[in-house]
């Protein structure tokens, strides 16, 4: 079989990006993610098309729109900042800590109390002399 090649007519050439799997995943910033999210909300704009713009998976842009819409309602209802997860856990974190060193403190507490009570058991208590200036002894 014998097959030419004919000149297809000319066509723009979207660029294409190959990432290795060597490289790191890409990290977005906030402002990033919003700013990708505000313009899949655009009209005529779809998420595919910004999503493969930008370099990612559609279901990626979706879940960045997704939690922005929830974080955002979250903190309207409650009348408060949003906070990052990664933020949540590190004072979740901070908390375990203080709980834990609170607990010790306690025990401390304790052994102690337990051990001014024993000493004041065993050791007898003497009455007070009274010091008087003018009295000689």
């Amino acid at each position: 079989m014998n097959t030419t090649m004919t000149n297809a007519p000319e066509t723009p050439v979207s660029r294409v990006e190959v990432i290795p799997s060597v490289q790191r995943r890409r990290r977005w910033s906030a402002a990033e993610k919003v700013r990708l999210v505000e313009e899949a909300s655009q009209p005529g704009m779809s998420v595919s098309c910004v999503a493969r713009r930008a370099g990612i998976a559609p279901s990626q842009l979706f879940a960045w729109k997704r939690r922005m819409a929830e974080g955002g309602q979250a903190a309207v209802a409650a009348d408060e900042d949003v906070v990052g997860a990664s933020q949540v856990r590190d004072l979740e974190k901070k908390v375990r800590e203080l709980e834990r060193l609170l607990g010790k403190k306690t025990m401390e507490v304790e052994i102690l109390r337990e051990a001014l009570d024993t000493a004041r058991a065993k050791k007898p208590i003497l009455p007070l002399v009274s010091w008087k200036p003018d009295a000689s002894r």
